[in-house]
């Protein structure tokens, strides 16, 4: 079993910055690849960005792209997300996931993680 809490969410001006984390437990952490995926009102959850177990593998949703930067912390059991130029569409829970993996990749689709956060807040204000 794995414990994902996820921190960092907030209010921020478009244009603004926020860096999430996503701290992982219960589990040897770095034998996961993970992933954050967000969900507005009204719309389905959505892809982010994910990275496979060792970092070196990165993926990110078209919408973000460029914007966005993933990365991992092994030692500290973390995942960070760290969004530049927000805009008012970015606006969503976050939640971060997680997926056992021995394999070096990365995971795009919902049904394939094993464990999810509770997820944070991000409002972005026009």
């Amino acid at each position: 079993q794995v414990q994902l809490v996820e921190s960092g969410g907030g209010m921020v001006q478009a244009g603004g910055s926020l860096r999430l984390a996503c701290a992982g437990s219960g589990r040897t952490f770095r034998t996961f690849a993970m992933g954050w995926f967000r969900q507005a009102p009204g719309k389905e959850r959505e892809f982010v960005a994910a990275i496979s177990w060792g970092g070196a593998r990165t993926s990110y949703a078209d919408s973000v792209k460029g914007r966005c930067t993933i990365s991992r912390d092994n030692a500290k059991n973390t995942v960070y997300l760290r969004m530049n130029s927000l805009k008012p569409e970015d606006a969503a829970v976050y939640y971060c996931a997680a997926k056992e993996d021995y394999s070096g990749s990365y995971y795009q689709f919902e049904r394939e993680y094993d464990y999810w956060g509770q997820g944070t807040q991000v409002t972005v204000s026009s």
